[in-house]
């Protein structure tokens, strides 16, 4: 059974850090890209950032310079360093995991940003 655990959220108010972990198992993790998506009330879910299997990263464009993607093979775990942190970052994160037609998503971790 594929299991994706996310942790990390939380409040935090406008310029401050936060970091989120993924948990994965039931894969053959170091086989998997990863990555990390978001939705806010009210939004569609959107991309954030993705790291292949090779380590090979890419960031929507509204989160270069802030936020760093990393994953750990030996522990089966990808984490989003999340920094400078703006109200408009306030949404559910989610983490997927992807290898050809597999997809998997974790159930979501709140991140709330605010004053």
């Amino acid at each position: 059974q594929v299991q994706l655990v996310e942790s990390g959220g939380g409040f935090v108010q406008p310029g401050e850090s936060l970091r989120l972990s993924c948990a994965a198992s039931g894969i053959s993790f170091r086989l998997y890209a990863m990555g990390w998506y978001r939705q806010a009330p009210g939004k569609q879910r959107e991309f954030v950032a993705t790291i292949t299997s090779g380590g090979d990263t890419n960031y929507q464009d509204s989160v270069k310079g802030r936020i760093t993607i990393s994953r750990d093979n030996a522990k089966n775990t990808v984490s989003l360093q999340m920094t400078s942190l703006k109200p408009e970052d306030t949404a559910d994160y989610y983490c997927n995991a992807n290898r050809y037609t597999m997809n998997y998503w974790g159930k979501g971790t709140l991140v709330t940003v605010s004053s």
